[in-house]
């Protein structure tokens, strides 16, 4: 079985953030975790290192079935050092591996990964596994690799490593540099890392001095070469934003292949918790989050969190709050829904439907709002069928009202209304003729 080793210890000094940058996300989700997912995909063995907030980044993961590690940034710091803490006795130790024959260890495989390549797919790890060679080193062809270290390959081979400040000018004309990830023969891991030392300005031990070592003892060191869109690694802000943006329009390109409808899809955003089933429409301007929509249509400028939407109209511009499930209704234009079951009920404008549950054939008037909280505790609304509520409602929860109940527009319901009845509370109007023109008068004088 192949092993899969996820480097992830680093500070990550460049997002300038107290978050820790594994976890810092993209459509919703860790960027780690998009790592965890893809690489259990190819093997159960999977580990990480950590270090930088440790017991932070281990409650985020540890319900994922890979095994987690420590770095000692302080003794062991630099990549090499990552893999230094994994040995054991002079062989690499590899926790999640349970393999009972030495036959089944001949040529046994190791990625290293990077923690802050999120963009890296299942289907691009297993190039890793396919080649023979004792080293497989990716590679990425850049139009302007300046700042990057260059690559030299002969014949698919990895001859060199060359850091920029130390190429030639001809050197600097090479277009490859290093992508960061690299697939080991155990045995060669073995050899190497006990060779590694921290002679260098950063007195830290250097992942890729091993291919240096590696190249100079004839092995076998192979040339991957990907594209940069899936092995991009963050560093910062503005690369996250950038990740962020390849990976919503991965999971819209997904959702609409399955049949959903997306009109300007590129001002929608949809994290990688929502599920569609069924076609949906999604309108521009949508945001969807960790939510299920079911044969609906949700209308331009509409946001939707931690909701049920099925067989219904949202929106325009409407908000869909947590904990919300709407079954066959149309709620319209700055309608806000949360924590509430609605089930084949009209809202059309205007309207804040919090805590509560509304059954069929009711319509909501412009304006209503349940009062569902005092300042200490929050109380529910609920609503039979056939409901007609006027406009300008306030319902003071915790309050019922009945089936077949018309409310008046402009009352303020306080007391439960039983089935059949008109519930009207108003203040009686008044009426003061000719006052407009001697106030107006008294003013202008």
């Amino acid at each position: 079985m192949p092993q899969i080793i996820i480097l992830a210890a680093g500070k990550g000094t460049r997002m300038k953030s107290k978050i820790p940058k594994i976890l810092h996300t993209l459509c919703n989700k860790a960027m780690i975790e998009y790592i965890i997912e893809e690489s259990l995909k190819v093997t159960k063995s999977v580990d990480i290192v950590l270090a930088h907030k440790f017991k932070e980044v281990k409650q985020k993961i540890q319900t994922y079935n890979i095994k987690i590690h420590k770095q000692n940034l302080e003794k062991f710091p630099g990549t090499g050092g990552a893999l230094i803490s994994l040995m054991e006795n002079g062989k690499f130790h590899l926790p999640s591996e349970k393999l009972k024959t030495a036959k089944k260890t001949k040529n046994a495989k190791v990625l290293i990964l990077n923690g802050d390549m999120p963009l890296i797919t299942s289907k691009e790890i297993k190039k890793f596994f396919e080649i023979d060679a004792d080293i497989v080193m990716s590679i990425m062809k850049l139009d302007n690799p300046d700042g990057y270290g260059r690559v030299l390959i002969e014949n698919g081979e990895v001859k060199k490593i060359i850091e920029q400040k130390d190429a030639s000018e001809n050197e600097l004309k090479i277009p490859f540099v290093n992508a960061g990830v690299y697939c080991f023969k155990k045995e060669v891991l073995e050899k190497y890392i006990p060779l590694l030392d921290n002679k260098n300005a950063q007195k830290e031990y250097y992942l890729t001095d091993i291919i240096e070592m590696a190249v100079k003892d004839n092995l076998k060191v192979k040339a991957l070469e990907v594209k940069e869109e899936d092995f991009k690694g963050i560093n910062s802000k503005k690369d996250l934003a950038e990740a962020e943006r390849i990976m919503c329009n991965r999971i819209k390109n997904r959702w609409m292949q399955k049949g959903v409808i997306m009109r300007l899809p590129q001002t929608i955003f949809i994290d990688a918790y929502s599920e569609f089933e069924g076609e949906c429409e999604i309108e521009s301007g949508c945001i969807i989050k960790k939510s299920k929509i079911i044969e609906s249509k949700i209308k331009a400028n509409s946001v939707i969190e931690e909701a049920i939407i099925k067989k219904s109209e949202i929106g325009p511009m409407a908000r869909i709050r947590p904990k919300s499930e709407i079954i066959e209704s149309k709620i319209g234009n700055f309608v806000e829904v949360k924590a509430s079951r609605l089930n084949d009920i009209k809202a059309g404008h205007l309207s804040y439907l919090g805590d509560s549950e509304i059954d069929s054939g009711t319509n909501i008037g412009a304006g209503t709002i349940t009062c569902n909280y005092d300042g200490k505790k929050k109380y529910k609304t609920k609503i039979g069928k056939n409901v007609f509520v006027g406009s300008d409602t306030q319902l003071i929860a915790p309050v019922i009202i009945e089936d077949d109940v018309l409310i008046a527009a402009g009352s303020t319901v306080n007391k439960n209304i039983p089935k059949g009845s008109l519930a009207i509370s108003r203040v009686p109007l008044k009426i003061v003729k000719n006052f407009y023109y001697k106030f107006f008068k008294e003013k202008d004088e």
